[in-house]
């Protein structure tokens, strides 16, 4: 097979290869390993393979860079970009996407390698091209540009050649092509950003990140609905918490919320402002960002409280993130019987809402209820089984009901709730209480896909794993749920059937 390639090569370095020869060509270069490629590879094949995307015939480019794809794998990076560094340039400005994309993701392996990153470094031209194609109106040409100058951006000298040279200025210019393209350069410099403090930095220095939080604090909704996205990235990262603590942001999108009450467009932009407060209080301290800002937590109990789905949804996200650790769980239990009220109303949610919102409420309920055995004090238990009985006059009934419909989805999120709650004491009475419950956890029958049986097994594995299991449900049930778990999550019984005589 390496030697058919390597005559196939040959006849197309001779530029007679006609589009069945390029076929054959792309099909053997992907049964032959590549260390045989790279032993037949020379300079004039890759230049005549390089040469051949020039013509004007889609289904030879096709086959072209499909092959190229295959052999430049087969390359040293380094030997890439001193020896194809004329073809990668002309590769960036080919009409075809499929060949920009090619080009570029060759420039993603030359970065990564920390000795080839320096001759891309000094070939401005290669960088202003890459940089253009941010502008291109294919979203996969332009992800790749974004991918590729991240990883430039992660070392010194390639934050010094992106925002200390005449570069920044071409940034800049393609931000000028349209709001789309604005936007992905502001999405490169919040991954810039995220990387480090001395990233960050540079970011600022540019310019860049103040344009950004001038678009997020100006007075186009639409706008700050998009630049909210950014701006909660930039949050996950210390540093980028710390720069938007110590240059006012965080307190500006508070007094934006406090202002959006007389804003008539506010439902464009306020669901994003909200889940930047609830990711900053995952991330930070639930119990600071609450009392530092109380409009925050006003806000998400109002948009639950309100008949708008969009609104409650957002809202009940934010809670399921808010509640998804005790000092969080311990800030919504000092609201009281505002928050056990609207608990109530979550429960109806997920038992009359339309199917999204049920979800939602679903994975929220569990992630209220969730404690990690560590934290079970007699006073969190309290709070969890008083939180469980607030949603519902039945909660126990509501989720088996939800578990029963023919719908996977819901299904498996009634699944996630009893997980949840599985290894608490007082839910694992409940359980036992029910009538037939236990036996429907045991029963497989009952489960119609792969997602739900393995959502039950997750819900076997909790009780099982728990310590108070066997003492509260006693040894035949403990030992059935232990004999599904060693089971696992597909076994089927086997039946036995008999041969009878003269049976057709």
């Amino acid at each position: 097979m390496a030697e058919a390639v390597a005559e196939l090569l040959e006849r197309a370095a001779g530029r007679e290869a006609p589009l069945e020869e390029l076929r054959a060509l792309q099909l053997a270069v992907q049964a032959v390993p590549l260390a045989a490629l790279r032993a037949r590879l020379s300079d004039d094949h890759l230049g005549a393979l390089f040469a051949l995307l020039s013509v004007n015939d889609r289904e030879q480019v096709a086959a072209c860079v499909s092959i190229l794809e295959r052999l430049l794998q087969a390359l040293d990076p380094v030997y890439v970009i001193q020896n194809l560094r004329e073809e990668l340039q002309k590769g960036l400005f080919h009409p075809d996407d499929s060949v920009k994309i090619l080009t570029i993701s060759q420039v993603g392996r030359i970065v990564e390698n920390s000795d080839a990153v320096t001759e891309i470094l000094n070939s401005p031209e290669l960088l202003r091209q890459i940089i253009s194609c941010i502008g291109g109106e294919k979203i996969a040409v332009a992800k790749e540009a974004i991918k590729s100058l991240s990883r430039i951006a992660q070392t010194q000298d390639g934050l010094e050649a992106l925002f200390v040279s005449s570069l920044l200025s071409d940034l800049k210019n393609v931000m000028a092509t349209s709001d789309i393209v604005r936007y992905r350069v502001y999405e490169l410099i919040v991954e810039i950003s995220s990387v480090s403090a001395e990233s960050l930095n540079y970011c600022a220095n540019s310019g860049l990140i103040s344009e950004l939080i001038g678009e997020l604090t100006g007075d186009d909704v639409l706008v700050r609905a998009t630049c909210i996205e950014m701006v909660t990235s930039l949050a996950h990262t210390p540093h980028g918490r710390q720069y938007l603590a110590q240059q006012g942001i965080i307190d500006k999108i508070s007094n934006i919320i406090v202002g959006a009450e007389s804003d008539p467009f506010s439902g464009f932009y306020l669901p994003g402002f909200v889940k930047f407060f609830g990711n900053l209080a995952v991330v930070d301290s639930p119990q600071q960002i609450c009392e530092r800002y109380p409009v925050f937590m006003e806000k998400v109990f109002e948009m639950a409280e309100s008949h708008d789905p969009t609104m409650i949804g957002v809202a009940v996200d934010t809670l399921g993130i808010l509640g998804s650790n005790v000092e969080g769980k311990q800030v919504l239990q000092k609201t009281r019987s505002r928050f056990q009220n609207l608990l109530n109303r979550i429960g109806h949610q997920a038992k009359n809402a339309p199917t999204e919102l049920r979800l939602r409420c679903l994975d929220a309920i569990s992630s209220l209820l969730y404690l990690p055995p560590e934290q079970q004090t007699e006073d969190l238990l309290r709070m969890t089984e008083s939180w469980f009985t607030s949603l519902s006059s039945q909660p126990l009934e509501l989720f088996r009901s939800i578990s029963t419909q023919p719908f996977p989805d819901l299904h498996c999120g009634a699944l996630r709730v009893f997980t949840a709650i599985a290894n608490q004491p007082w839910a694992q009475k409940l359980m036992l209480d029910s009538p037939g419950f236990v036996e429907y956890i045991v029963d497989r029958s009952v489960e119609p896909d792969k997602a739900s049986k393995d959502a039950k097994y997750e819900l076997v594995k909790a009780l099982v794993n728990s310590k108070t299991i066997a003492e509260i449900f006693g040894n035949q049930y403990y030992l059935r749920l232990r004999a599904y778990l060693h089971e696992g999550p597909y076994y089927v019984k086997a039946v036995s059937t008999t041969a009878v005589e003269g049976a057709e």
